[in-house]
């Protein structure tokens, strides 16, 4: 008899434990939509205010259902997001914490693989051929997680021990440019194209193979995504001392129409703020 009560408490609690799982599974579309229709916002204010609530609440969902990886995805994408447009540019270390904490929710989904789990503390070797098993499904999150882990690399540039881990994550954005070079507006490509473009040749830098990258990103984009162009000058013009196509690329990201791209107004009206203030700052570049 008094086992009676107790299997009832537990399925009272089996039962509760699966019905929060099962709201915060509901409203992963509306997540996603409300994500969405800030990516159409042109009020820089708005929206890193609504980016910062769906995060914390996104958190908050992770906790009820830590496994989730379409949670893990969208917390990869929403801080990598987040530190590119509103602090990397004003807070290194505020930068460095927001896209380590997108590429650790990306690795805890890319671990649910076995090969990959398996295989990442293993030698560089093993691991790349194992990132060649990565199901298709597993695209968004290789993407996602390699841009936080080389956003957070970039903001500590000068760390032996943070560039150690580049090659691990060029081997993940290699696959993605291998299976769809178009993934998030040619993101592969933008992604080599700031590779390339930003290190010593010592380091592997290579300008040539860069501008490719840019131009590719360019093509593919119709260039209507006005981000690539802000890298384009701020990586490869830099670098090359090429002022006059930094002047260029610059001036056609401010003077393009901002619904050029009406579902990346957002991205677009960062590209345009941030191509001013590297103009404004040209002869402390050149």
């Amino acid at each position: 008899m008094k086992l009676i009560p107790l299997l009832s408490i537990c399925v009272i609690l089996f039962t509760g434990c699966s019905i929060e799982r099962l709201a915060v599974r509901s409203t992963i579309g509306l997540i996603e939509n409300s994500l969405e229709a800030t990516e159409e916002e042109t009020d820089l204010i708005l929206a890193e205010q609504s980016i910062a609530s769906n995060l914390k609440l996104l958190e908050g969902m992770i906790k009820t259902d830590p496994n989730n990886r379409n949670l893990l995805l969208l917390a990869a994408r929403g801080f990598t997001s987040y530190a590119l447009g509103f602090v990397e540019e004003d807070d290194t270390d505020r930068a460095t914490a927001l896209y380590t904490r997108a590429r650790d929710y990306g690795l805890r989904g890319l671990r649910h693989n076995r090969d990959f789990d398996n295989a990442f503390d293993k030698p560089f070797e093993e691991f790349e051929t194992a990132l060649q098993r990565t199901p298709d499904r597993d695209i968004p999150l290789l993407f996602w997680t390699a841009n936080a882990w080389a956003g957070a690399i970039q903001q500590n540039i000068g760390n032996p021990r943070a560039l150690a881990d580049l090659p691990k994550v060029e081997a993940m954005m290699r696959i993605v440019l291998e299976r769809d070079e178009t993934f998030y507006y040619a993101g592969p490509h933008l992604f080599f194209g700031i590779n390339y473009s930003s290190k010593p040749a010592m380091f592997g830098g290579n300008t040539r193979e860069g501008r490719k990258h840019f131009e590719r990103a360019l093509e593919l984009t119709q260039n209507r995504f006005l981000i690539i162009k802000v890298f384009f000058a701020e990586t490869y013009a830099v670098q090359t001392l090429d002022d006059v196509l930094f002047e260029q690329l610059l001036n056609r990201v401010i003077e393009a129409d901002i619904d050029i791209l009406p579902e990346q107004k957002l991205v677009n009206t960062i590209a345009k703020r941030r191509a001013q203030a590297l103009l404004e700052k040209k002869d402390l570049l050149f």
